[in-house]
C-alpha cells in the first residue's frame, strides 16, 4: 500500500519549527504543550473540509507564521498605553497586555480591592499555581485546534481570583493592546476563577494600528462557582490586516448569572469561539454577538453551549452587518445530554447585507438527548426594510442618516443587554463611529 505524506504548508512547517524551537524556554510543564500539539504535529491547521472550519479556512488564511512578540519595551508600553481607547471613560481595575505580555510590572493591580487576586501568567505557570489544574476542563472545548495552538505557545496572561463573596465596585478591564513595527504572533492565556456568590464585570479590549499583519491568539478561561454572577464584555478593534483568534471557555456552578458579549469592528479576519458547560442546575446563562464588517473582512462567530444538567436557561442572540466584500459567519450549538431535563434553550443569527457582495453562512444546531426540553432556533439574511427607509427620508432624514438609525436598531438588542450603564454607552460610541465611518 503507497503511503500518502500530506504536505504542509509554509505556516505549518514553521508553527512546528518553531515549536520545536522554543519549547524548552517556555514556563510550565512541556508534556502538556507536547500533548497540546499532538493533532496540530497529526492533521495541520484546520481547513474546509474540516466541519467546524467549513467556513473559516485557517490553513489558507494563515501563509506563514509570524514569529513570538517580544518583551516589549518601555517606548513600545508607553506608545500601546496612549492607543488603548476603547473603554477609556469607563472607571475600573485595570491589566494591560501590550503584545500579549502583561506590561512592566503588577503596578495596576495594586490598586485591585482586597478580594481579587492577581498572578501573571508566567509566574504562575513556573510556580505550578493550583488554580492552573482548573485550565482545560471544558469538555467540548477540548480537542479545539485553535485553543490547541494557545496552550502550546502560550506565555503570559494573567491568573485573576476573585474571592467567595467579592463584589467589586469597579469592573476589572484587560486591555490586549498591539505595538511595535514588525509582525508578530501571541497566544495569551487568561484563567478567571470566581469563587460563590461573588459578583463581577469584566472587559475586554483588544486594539492595535493598521498595517501590521499580527496574528494573536487569546484564551479567557472562567470557572464560576456556586452563586456567582459574571458580565464579561469583549471588544476587537484589532488593526484591519490582523489575523484574530480568540477562545472563551466557561465552567458554570449552580445559581450562576453568566453572560459573554462580543462585539467586533477590527480586523482581517477573526473567530470568535464560545464553549460554556452549565455543570450545576438552576444556572442562566446569555452569549451575545455584533460584527460590524465593510472592506473585505471575514469574521466567524462559533459556540457551543453544553447543558449538562437539569433546569437551566441559555439565550444566545447574534448580529451581523455586512458591507464590502465581506463574509461573516454563525456556527451555533445547543448540546442537552439526556439527564438535563427542564433545559430551556434558544438561538437566533439576524444578518443585515448591505451589499449584493457580501455573504453570510449560517449555521445553528440542536443536538437533544432529553425529552423533556424547550428548545429552538433559526437564522435570518436579508437586506435593509425599503419601507421603513422610506418612512424615515420621507420624514426628512437624508438617506445615510435614515440607513444609520435602522442600523443601530438593528444590533441595539445586544448592547442594550450589558448591565454596566458606561460599557455600554461605550459601546454604543464605538457603533456610532463606524455607522459615521460609512456615511
Amino acid at each position: 500500500m503507497t503511503e500518502v505524506t500530506q504536505i504542509r504548508t509554509a505556516a505549518e512547517t514553521g508553527l512546528g519549527d518553531l515549536f520545536d524551537r522554543l519549547k524548552g524556554g517556555l514556563p510550565g510543564d512541556v508534556a502538556i504543550r507536547e500533548a497540546a500539539l499532538a493533532g496540530f504535529r497529526e492533521r495541520g491547521l484546520p481547513h474546509r473540509r474540516v466541519e467546524e472550519f467549513k467556513y473559516f479556512d485557517l490553513r489558507a488564511l494563515m501563509r506563514e507564521a509570524a514569529p513570538p512578540a517580544e518583551r516589549p519595551n518601555a517606548t513600545e508600553i508607553a506608545k500601546a498605553f496612549n492607543q488603548a481607547k476603547a473603554f477609556a471613560s469607563v472607571p475600573a481595575y485595570r491589566l494591560t497586555f501590550v503584545n500579549g505580555h502583561l506590561a512592566a510590572s503588577l503596578k495596576e493591580a495594586e490598586s485591585f480591592p482586597s478580594g481579587i487576586e492577581v498572578v501573571p501568567f508566567e509566574q504562575a505557570l513556573g510556580e505550578g499555581h493550583p488554580l492552573l489544574a482548573s485550565l482545560g476542563r471544558v469538555e467540548v472545548a477540548q480537542g479545539n485546534p485553535i485553543l490547541e495552538l494557545n496552550t502550546a505557545f502560550m506565555n503570559d496572561g494573567a491568573v485573576i481570583r476573585v474571592a467567595a463573596g467579592a463584589t467589586p465596585d469597579q469592573p476589572i478591564a484587560l486591555r490586549f493592546v498591539s505595538a511595535g513595527e514588525t509582525a508578530f504572533s501571541t497566544a495569551t492565556r487568561v484563567l478567571v476563577v470566581v469563587e460563590a456568590g461573588a459578583k463581577v464585570t469584566l472587559i475586554e479590549s483588544h486594539e492595535g494600528p493598521d498595517g501590521l499583519a499580527n496574528q494573536t491568539n487569546t484564551a479567557v478561561e472562567f470557572v464560576v462557582g456556586d452563586g456567582a454572577s459574571v458580565d464579561h464584555v469583549r471588544f476587537n478593534g484589532e488593526g484591519a490586516d490582523v489575523l484574530s483568534l480568540s477562545t472563551i471557555t466557561a465552567t458554570l456552578g449552580a445559581d450562576v448569572s453568566f453572560s459573554t458579549h462580543n462585539a467586533l469592528i477590527g480586523s482581517a479576519a477573526a473567530r470568535h469561539q464560545v464553549f460554556l458547560a452549565c455543570k450545576g442546575e438552576n444556572s442562566t446563562v446569555r452569549i451575545d454577538g455584533i460584527s460590524l464588517l465593510r472592506g473585505r473582512q471575514h469574521a466567524d462567530a462559533t459556540l457551543v453551549v453544553d447543558h449538562a444538567v437539569p433546569h437551566c436557561t441559555s439565550r444566545e442572540t447574534f448580529k451581523t452587518i455586512l458591507d464590502g466584500e465581506t463574509t461573516g459567519v454563525f456556527q451555533g450549538k445547543i448540546v442537552v445530554r439526556p439527564h438535563a431535563q427542564k433545559t430551556d434553550g434558544g438561538m437566533k443569527s439576524d444578518a443585515l447585507l448591505l451589499s449584493e457582495r457580501a455573504s453570510m453562512n449560517n449555521k445553528p444546531e440542536l443536538e437533544i438527548f432529553a425529552d423533556d426540553v424547550v428548545c429552538g432556533h433559526g437564522a435570518t439574511c436579508g437586506a435593509l426594510d425599503d419601507e421603513l427607509l422610506f418612512y424615515l427620508k420621507s420624514r426628512g432624514l437624508p438617506k445615510a442618516e435614515a440607513e444609520s438609525l435602522l442600523l443601530q436598531a438593528f444590533v441595539g438588542p445586544p448592547i442594550e443587554a450589558i448591565e454596566h450603564e458606561g460599557v455600554r454607552d461605550a459601546l454604543v460610541g464605538r457603533v456610532e463611529e463606524w455607522l459615521a465611518a460609512r456615511r
